[in-house]
């Protein structure tokens, strides 16, 4: 498959495909929602982050100030318009107060994606704990060629100046005289910046076409080109988003890791965020292995970033994405007329990273502890031996089901959950042959058709005979953490008003589901 710039929104660094978009000039989600029958029930998810009103897409990587994570995140009134960001504060990446825009649009000047850091050290002169953030914008407002500009702030976060000239100048872009070259040099985007501290210095990543670009810096504003990382898997598609850190393993060994959002639809692999572990030395990152390992294996995990826990920053990271894909992005969603905005992010989820079987090393991935702490009421089932199926005494919209599935001779198990009252709709989520799947098909709203983009699966063990599943629903989504939290799965779902059933089902042999618990979340967090 061709990576072609025309999935990226006017918001994040379009080409011409979705500049026409644009141009379409489609209507405001708030006077979608005026124009909309009012008595329709709200769709709102109950404890993921939404917006307010209008379009979310990428999170921008938070950071700790004022005893709070400062979340942005890229924001429009209208749906896949030009925007800036947006701000929340999370105490504990479940509850969300929104604080409005803090870089705004300006004319053919839009801020798309890019990462804040708190400058401790004053490296860049505003002050010691000044919040700098590096975004990407179109410096020139009719090639819209891409370059990293700098605001700052001194509150906190709240409030950001911007410094008028770019600091990482797409060179490439400036120099691009034909239609081809300008279009293979826009690609330059989603800074993300780490403080390399066995130098001294600050180390950003940005995404380009086909590699990863690096630059170090001393200051955070004047910044040297060093090696780009290139993987020769050129159908895993551009890097979007890109994510570098440093972290501390299980076992004490320390690590650097190179994560992006990347699209290898093409050869049976995600549309999500891919990771690598390896080393960097100070001008170069070397993977341990090129290929690349997943934090998540469903359609709708994009634009993630991660950011150190407050509590122990060396050994554990929060993460949150996008829940949505570029293959369908701009499409209207139920929630456009129930409640006047578009996406949603993930629930954030806590990562370790922990050492495998053949030296290799994975991110394990489990929602934040606290989001149980949100639940308003908590049921146990007794287990139960399966032929066939069967429907669970239990109905929500917005709730987690922990369980074990055992087996023996069966080929096909699972569970299905937004079950309609006669069986025909639903979203099955289940373990067949080599494969873990999550199956939106069956719960296919009209008018709203994400196919063929329904089936999403992850490799599992062909000759296991057990699982455990965290699955987490909330109106529109299915989140589905599967044993360790080695693989998970998530999606969007267009759930109907009556789809709050939860059923087991079995091919070939008994399926027998123990420690049963459900979780509901009866209030909007």
């Amino acid at each position: 498959m061709t990576h072609d710039l025309s999935r990226r929104t006017v918001l994040q660094g379009a080409g011409l495909g979705a500049l026409a978009l644009f141009a379409s000039a489609s209507t405001p989600l708030a006077a979608q929602a005026q124009t909309t029958a009012q008595a329709q029930a709200s769709l709102r998810s109950v404890f993921h982050m939404t917006p307010p009103s209008g379009w979310l897409c990428d999170p921008q990587r938070p950071v700790f100030t004022n005893g709070a994570y400062q979340l942005y995140y890229l924001h429009s009134g209208q749906n896949n318009g030009p925007g800036g960001w947006d701000h929340a504060t999370t105490t504990d990446g479940v509850a969300f107060t929104h604080h409005g825009t803090v870089m705004p649009l300006q004319p053919d000047f839009p801020v798309w994606s890019g990462s804040a850091v708190v400058d401790t050290a004053n490296t860049a002169g505003f002050g010691a704990g000044a919040v700098i953030a590096l975004a990407t914008q179109p410096t020139d407002g009719v090639r819209k060629y891409q370059e990293q500009y700098l605001y700052w702030s001194t509150d906190g976060g709240f409030t950001f100046t911007m410094l008028p000239d770019p600091v990482i100048v797409n060179t490439d872009g400036r120099a691009a005289q034909t239609t081809a070259e300008i279009e293979n040099a826009e690609w330059f985007r989603d800074p993300k910046v780490h403080w390399d501290a066995a130098r001294n210095e600050w180390v950003c990543v940005i995404g380009r076409a086909r590699y990863a670009a690096f630059y170090t810096s001393p200051d955070l504003t004047n910044w040297q080109l060093q090696h780009n990382f290139d993987f020769p898997n050129h159908d895993l598609g551009g890097i979007e988003c890109p994510d570098l850190f440093q972290m501390r393993a299980g076992d004490g060994s320390w690590h650097w890791v190179l994560g992006a959002s990347m699209d290898a639809y093409s050869i049976g692999l995600p549309m999500t965020y891919a990771y690598w572990t390896g080393t960097w030395d100070g001008t170069r990152f070397t993977a341990d292995d090129l290929t690349p390992q997943w934090l998540d294996w469903g359609w709708d995990w994009y634009a993630a970033v991660t950011w150190p826990k407050a509590e122990s920053p060396d050994d554990r990271r929060l993460a949150i994405a996008w829940m949505n894909n570029w293959k369908y992005a701009a499409r209207d969603v139920p929630t456009d007329a129930s409640d006047g905005y578009n996406g949603q992010n993930s629930v954030v989820r806590e990562l370790r990273l922990e050492a495998q079987s053949g030296g290799r090393y994975s991110l394990l991935s489990s929602p934040v502890d606290a989001l149980a702490g949100y639940a308003t009421s908590t049921v146990s089932l007794p287990g139960q031996t399966v032929t066939g199926s069967a429907v669970l005494p239990w109905s929500g919209r917005a709730y987690e089901i922990e369980l074990d599935l055992t087996w023996d001779t069966a080929t096909n198990v699972g569970l299905s959950v937004g079950r309609s009252a006669d069986g025909s709709r639903h979203t099955n989520i289940g373990k067949a042959g080599a494969e873990l799947y999550v199956d939106r098909a069956p719960s296919d709203l009209a008018g709203f058709s994400l196919q063929p983009y329904t089936r999403a699966a992850a490799p599992i063990d062909a000759a296991a005979r057990s699982v455990h599943l965290r699955v987490f629903v909330d109106t529109q989504s299915v989140e589905v953490f599967v044993n360790a939290g080695h693989t998970v799965v998530s999606q969007q779902v267009h759930f109907a008003e009556g789809d709050t059933g939860i059923s087991l089902y079995t091919d070939g042999g008994p399926l027998t589901a123990s420690a049963i618990t459900i979780r509901e979340f009866g209030t909007a967090i």
